[in-house]
């Protein structure tokens, strides 16, 4: 089991920034690949980002937008919001996968009003 914590949502107006963590314990996380997802009310959980080793992806919406970092050493993964808009509300959640298994944090809410 990888425990995961997400902190760092909350309120914002349009086009502001939130910075999302996501915290874990272990001597492994260097291990695991780290993603991001989001799901807003009523539609299904999306990918928004990933970080293996030192190689990010991003999902088209938020390219540009969003940066994608981890920090080893404190078994942390960050997601810097930028420009946020109302489209991007949703429930937050991160998620560790190692040898094809999937490990969820709690998720944390971000809400972008207009």
């Amino acid at each position: 089991q990888v425990p995961l914590v997400e902190s760092g949502g909350g309120l914002v107006q349009a086009g502001g920034s939130l910075r999302l963590s996501c915290a874990t314990s272990g001597r492994t996380f260097s291990t695991y690949a780290m993603k991001w997802f989001r799901q807003a009310p009523g539609k299904e959980r999306e990918f928004v980002a990933a970080i293996n080793w030192n190689e990010s992806t991003y999902a088209g919406s938020v390219k540009g937008r969003f940066t994608i970092s981890r920090d080893n050493a404190k078994n942390t993964m960050y997601l810097q919001m930028n420009s946020l808009t109302p489209e991007d509300t949703a429930v937050y959640y991160c998620a560790a996968d190692l040898a094809g298994t999937r490990w969820w944090g709690q998720g944390t809410q971000v809400t972008v009003s207009s």
